[in-house]
């Protein structure tokens, strides 16, 4: 199986059951299921190779989703941030075209239905 060279890294299920919704590409996606450990982190970037891939990382705005997202940018300095706006608190309750346009905004393919806003679909 060949390994894809991007990776975007979630906190919790609900998190890439939406993100692979609106994406078109092929990116793994990697969930962490809330908070890592350090050692769960440095198995899980040995495991994906995470050093030598494209790494986004896609947390919620919540106290969780801070501490998160700080200590994978410790350990993956190379790896680019994506934010949802801090009234949407969690990536999974982001509605789909805003969630659609940060992912391609960060170059990444997207289903072009959910570009469409809720007025689209009234």
């Amino acid at each position: 199986m060949e390994e894809l060279s991007r990776v975007l890294i979630v906190e919790g299920k609900q998190d890439r059951i939406k993100v692979q919704r609106v994406l078109e590409d092929d990116i793994q996606i990697l969930c962490t299921y809330g908070t890592l450990g350090l050692h769960a982190l440095e198995e899980m970037i040995d495991e994906f190779l995470l050093y030598e891939r494209d790494v986004f990382i896609f947390t919620d705005t919540d106290d969780s989703g801070v501490k998160l997202r700080k200590m994978l940018n410790q350990e993956l300095s190379h790896a680019e941030n994506l934010f949802i706006d801090r009234r949407y608190r969690q990536v999974e309750d982001t509605p789909d075209h805003v969630l659609a346009s940060i992912l391609q905004a960060a170059n990444m393919k997207v289903k072009v239905d959910y570009l469409k806003g809720p007025e689209y679909y009234e």
